[in-house]
């Protein structure tokens, strides 16, 4: 496993980009950071608690912000060349968006993404999986009161949505041409752990980034399971591909500050835009 960059403050969301280098978000520190070769620059400061990011067809990359414990939730553009941000969505269906975690877009330029709610003192929100247009011209709901949706991903023929659910643990799948839907259960995995984000490989197996043991869980779509592990993190939350082959895999390791990379044993699916 080689560090691509640390200090940083709870990175998430890595993007892989054509030039090599890799976009995250600082959660904690309320910043978009590009690291390369030991190096990190901020692209903008959004503040809030940015999370999920990728680039959209516009070639901006898209932003899930969950606004912080007490602030709102919405979905942001960035402009990478300048830094400037924009809030699109903060709402759906008259109801604001409570903690917008993870997103993906499918070639048609549709963007999914999830909402994990907020968690209070003394109550926590419900959230959901939405879809929407980046222009800002269509927002609707998938699902509602989920229990803390987290990693989003597409199938690589797009008929099949995939959402990985934090504190259950578990895989469920939408369909990618339906409206509002329940969703369908394709598994889980053993023992004290929780889910954050996914990445689906060219083959149509689904990675999801699992906390507490420190690895990867990889499913393929009929549930069967395998948990790679990886030392030294207890909050490994997010994996990307890249590479010419697309088999550089890319970590989160957030409880350190560390974006780290390693070989993995399949091709990640090329995403649908990069810039």
């Amino acid at each position: 496993m080689e560090i691509i960059a640390e200090g940083l403050a709870f990175p998430e969301g890595p993007v892989v980009m054509a030039d090599g280098s890799v976009i995250v978000v600082e959660t904690a520190g309320g910043r978009v950071t590009r690291c390369w070769d030991g190096k990190t620059e901020v692209i903008c400061e959004t503040g809030g608690g940015p999370n999920g990011l990728a680039i959209g067809p516009d070639g901006a990359l898209w932003l899930c912000n969950n606004g912080g414990w007490d602030g709102i939730g919405r979905i942001e553009r960035i402009d990478i060349s300048t830094g400037k941000f924009e809030r699109v969505y903060d709402s759906v269906d008259g109801l604001p968006l409570q903690g917008p975690n993870d997103l993906v877009f499918d070639s048609s330029g549709r963007m999914w993404f999830t909402d994990m709610g907020k968690i209070g003192p003394t109550h926590r929100t419900t959230g959901g999986a939405f879809t929407c247009l980046p222009d800002g011209s269509s927002i609707t709901t998938l699902y509602r009161q989920s229990i803390s949706y987290n990693g989003i991903g597409l199938s690589p023929d797009e008929k099949s949505v995939y959402v990985a659910d934090t504190f259950q643990a578990r895989l469920y799948r939408y369909d990618a041409r339906a409206e509002a839907q329940d969703p369908q259960y394709i598994a889980t995995a053993p023992g004290p752990i929780s889910f954050d984000s996914l990445a689906v490989t060219a083959s149509g197996n689904i990675c999801v980034a699992t906390l507490m043991e420190s690895g990867v869980t990889t499913f393929t779509p009929g549930g069967e399971a395998k948990f790679t592990p990886v030392e030294g993190d207890r909050y490994l939350t997010n994996i990307a591909f890249g590479g010419d082959d697309m088999r550089d895999a890319y970590i989160t390791l957030s409880d350190t500050g560390r974006l780290a990379q390693l070989r993995w044993d399949e091709p990640g699916l090329k995403l649908a835009f990069n810039a």
